[in-house]
């Protein structure tokens, strides 16, 4: 055969190729389209065939304009409420895609996803032995319902938050607690400067879209509002980003539907003013860390709520910030907490993530819940290299807790499989080599003292190592067995203290 031959022959078996090709559906074309405009698209295979025909596809629905009887987001909402809701503009008043679209679409995800997902957990988990545990009992009350944990090592302390707005010191040393005063809301955030007290509230903690929460500094009798009307605060933090010797606030307000990151600023005659630096629902927690090296602590973010990221804000001058999404999640992950610590030990610090919320419209047990490690290049681009499963992970430190040079990880799950590894609320990471991200893990056995949600670490007892103290949470968002949910009720356990056995 000679060249000319060959070529034609080469084109024709091309093209043959290419018009023989399978194209995608139109379903398909529907879901890439619609389901990645404002957010990673899921995948399919990732949700079961009834929680995405029960619960997502209707509220998919409803922010298409495609709202009736069975999905319709005002259903049950105050006037109040439901002003609010319009005013977000999430839902529009007519159908953004053809009902004929939306039908193919349906039938699509429908057909694709799985009847169930396959969430069998193979990890080897031991008990908890390098930690003795001690229970904490702060009152005569059964149940818990802590929002707010922090260890005041200063002090020799543990300060408390309630559901209820009660603000509490628990004394190490004697073995008391100390109801310090009331501030109505939830309690998210409390700190103690001599005979100031800075509270934040978090106002309604159900999800709803009117913005109650507030910052307040109490001092005696006296209470100052800094900044009201917050949507839904989860996380505050003072740091003085510009080093002029004022602290910044930094406030992640959750929101709902809406939400957003706002730095409050002090002014020349002591008021706070607001600034927006993210406007996103699900804004959850704020890191202040100088991570280009240029003398100024940028802010590190994590957003869940839909379009689930991390978020670098490098400062400039005048608290400016340029913005730069550095991670993203399926919006089905539950992005729930995340660390920042040098993993490798290279110079730079790398992003420890944890995905496990799973108290909204698709709670069934995920097989992609757990830690994730994703190391730093150097210029801050970040690659996922480890996952530790773990359905329901909602909380993550990294810690070298037993002092062999490499970092371990104390993870807590505020969904965990109840049904097969109930006792999976707590565990503990020991780090064997870190190259080869080799763990041994332990879970803390006894399920029924309480339900474990808020947790923290230090050194409380001054021995040179880091201990680690549990809040619990009476408080059930998604179906728990019966035995569990009594034996919570009529529990007195409000605290846990994992006392480091190293030293």
């Amino acid at each position: 055969m000679d060249f000319k031959s060959c070529f034609y022959c080469i084109l024709f078996c091309f093209l043959i190729s290419c018009n023989t090709a399978e194209k995608p559906s139109k379903g398909e074309i529907l879901f890439n389209t619609n389901c990645a405009s404002c957010h990673i698209a899921p995948a399919v295979t990732d949700l079961p065939k009834n929680i995405w025909k029960d619960n997502v596809l209707p509220a998919m629905g409803a922010r298409m304009g495609i709202i009736n009887a069975e999905n319709h987001p005002y259903h049950k909402l105050t006037f109040r409420e439901q002003m609010a809701v319009i005013k977000t503009g999430v839902y529009p008043s007519r159908p953004t895609i053809d009902l004929a679209d939306w039908e193919l679409l349906k039938d699509y995800i429908i057909e694709l996803a799985p009847d169930s997902l396959n969430n069998i957990n193979t990890i080897k988990s031991s008990p908890l032995t390098q930690f003795e545990t001690k229970p904490i009992t702060l009152d005569s009350v059964k149940g818990s319902l802590y929002t707010f944990l922090k260890i005041d090592t200063l002090n020799h302390s543990i300060i408390t938050g309630s559901r209820k707005g009660e603000l509490a010191s628990y004394d190490l040393i004697k073995k008391q607690n100390t109801v310090l005063d009331y501030f109505g809301w939830a309690i998210i955030d409390a700190k103690l400067v001599g005979d100031s007290t800075y509270v934040t509230n978090m106002g309604v903690m159900d999800p709803n879209e009117i913005p109650r929460g507030n910052t307040v500094l109490r001092y005696g009798s006296s209470t100052a509002i800094l900044q009201d009307s917050l949507h839904r605060p989860v996380h505050t933090l003072y740091t003085d980003l510009n080093k002029n010797g004022s602290e910044e606030i930094v406030i992640s307000e959750f929101g709902d539907l809406r939400g957003k990151l706002s730095l409050l600023k002090k002014d020349s005659f002591g008021f706070y003013r607001k600034k927006v630096l993210l406007n996103l629902p699900g804004t959850l927690r704020v890191i202040p860390r100088d991570m280009d090296k240029d003398g100024k602590d940028d802010l590190v973010v994590m957003t869940a709520q839909g379009d689930e990221s991390v978020y670098i804000l490098y400062q400039k001058d005048n608290l400016e910030f340029e913005i730069e999404k550095v991670l993203r999640f399926s919006p089905v992950y539950g992005s729930s907490w995340f660390e920042l610590i040098d993993y490798n030990g290279d110079g730079f610090d790398d992003i420890i993530t944890v995905n496990g919320d799973n108290a909204d419209k698709s709670f069934v047990n995920k097989p992609y819940h757990g830690m994730r490690i994703h190391i730093n290049d150097g210029k801050n681009n970040f690659k996922e290299t480890y996952f530790h499963p773990l359905n329901g992970a909602t909380r993550v430190i990294a810690n070298d807790f037993d002092q062999d040079g490499d970092i371990d990880f104390a993870l807590l799950a505020t969904f965990p499989d109840y049904n097969e590894h109930p006792e999976f609320n707590f565990v503990y990471l020991e780090n064997i080599e870190s190259s080869t991200y080799t763990y041994n893990q332990n879970h803390f056995e006894d399920t029924k003292m309480a339900r474990w949600f808020l947790m923290d670490a230090a050194d409380i007892d001054g021995d040179g190592d880091e201990d680690i103290v549990l809040s619990a949470l009476t408080y059930s968002f998604t179906p728990v067995p019966e035995f569990l949910e009594e034996a919570w009720s009529e529990s007195y356990t409000d605290l846990l203290i994992l006392e480091n056995k190293l030293h």
